[in-house]
């Protein structure tokens, strides 16, 4: 079996462990949600707060090993499958640090979850920006509005934008390590609005090659 399939395996047991680990150390309720200040705000049953994560990584997994299976545009795919795949590494093991925040704030360990989490998010936008720059035309992976699939030139030129925007985005949300009180802010906020200026550029695009 190749790595690509291997390494979630691997993060999803480990997760499931480690849950199984804790389960008999930890209170009945959990804190499973921070607000915009890194500050405690909702709760849920230690049994959905230790197993949710790993349920919703399989469920994951085998999303991610469909998909190729269906893409129309299998040739395509071909062609960047290696990024595709270091990418589903990554959401994996982002994944995978979000649980293991949680578990070290209920041991005790006190740091503020906004600004631990924006070097996660500046890997996942940093990947997902190469992605964007390297995928060939297909239907799920990449930045996709219906006019990028009027030709290739527009695909490449929208999916280049995209994917240079997203990697500003990555060191926009590293900045919430120094600037925790903005860091939600830098972490949300970016994409959305370099997403929606990728998808305007791509109309424009369609437009003047009427």
């Amino acid at each position: 079996m190749k790595f690509h399939r291997i390494f979630p395996l691997l993060i999803i047991l480990i997760t499931f462990v480690t849950g199984l680990y804790l389960y008999p150390y930890l209170p009945d309720t959990l804190a499973t949600h921070w607000n915009i200040n890194g500050q405690v705000d909702g709760y849920s049953s230690k049994l959905f707060a230790l197993f949710v994560m790993p349920v919703v990584s399989i469920l994951l997994y085998l999303l991610f090993i469909f998909l190729p299976r269906i893409e129309p545009y299998k040739k395509n795919f071909l062609e960047f499958d290696q990024y595709f795949y270091l990418f589903i590494n990554i959401i994996f093991g982002f994944l995978f640090y979000i649980y293991l925040l949680t578990m070290f704030w209920h041991v005790g360990i006190e740091f503020n979850m906004i600004q631990a989490l924006s070097p996660a998010f500046f890997v996942v936008y940093l990947f997902a920006g190469i992605l964007c720059q390297k995928a060939k035309m297909n239907w799920f992976i990449g930045f996709r509005t219906p006019w990028v699939y009027h030709s290739q030139q527009i695909w490449s030129k929208t999916n280049r934008l995209a994917g240079k925007l997203f990697v500003f985005s990555s060191f926009l949300s590293l900045l919430g390590l120094l600037l925790p009180q903005l860091g939600i802010y830098l972490i949300v906020l970016p994409p959305l609005v370099f997403s929606l200026a990728a998808g305007i550029y791509s109309y424009f695009l369609y437009y003047n090659s009427l």
